[in-house]
C-alpha cells in the first residue's frame, strides 16, 4: 500500500517535521507563506498517491516535480525572510533533495510515452 511507497513516507515525514516549523512563522505570514508551504507539501503527497494508482505515470510525476520545485522556492523564501533558521533550511533542503532524487528515479522508470 502507500506505506510501502518510500517517496510517500519520506514526504509525509517531511510534512510532520515542517508543520511545527511553519507554526512558528510570524502571525502575519503563518496564514500566507506558511499555508502555501503546507498546502504545496500536501499537493506533493496527493500527486504521489494519484501517480501510484495511475497507469500513465509520467505526466503526473512531471507535475509532482513542478510542485517540488515550487516547494523548494517557498522554503527558500521563508529562510531568506528569516522565518526559519539556516539550520532548519539546511535540513529541509536535504529532505527535499532526497525526495527529488527519489522522484527522478521513479520518473526514469516511466518514460514519457511517444507522441503520435
Amino acid at each position: 500500500m502507500l506505506d510501502d511507497l518510500a517517496i510517500y513516507q519520506k514526504t509525509y515525514d517531511f510534512m510532520l517535521w515542517l508543520h511545527p516549523v511553519v507554526n512558528k512563522f510570524p502571525k502575519s505570514q503563518r496564514f500566507v507563506l506558511g499555508q502555501r508551504i503546507e498546502n504545496k507539501t500536501i499537493d506533493l503527497i496527493h500527486a504521489f498517491i494519484v501517480a501510484n494508482a495511475a497507469r500513465e505515470k509520467h505526466t503526473l510525476l512531471a507535475a509532482a516535480s513542478a510542485d517540488l520545485d515550487e516547494l523548494r522556492m517557498l522554503v527558500r523564501l521563508a529562510k531568506d525572510l528569516r522565518f526559519m533558521s539556516v539550520r532548519q533550511y539546511g535540513f529541509a533542503a536535504e529532505r527535499m533533495n532526497e525526495i527529488g532524487r527519489m522522484l527522478a528515479g521513479w520518473m526514469a522508470r516511466f518514460p514519457q510515452p511517444n507522441a503520435a
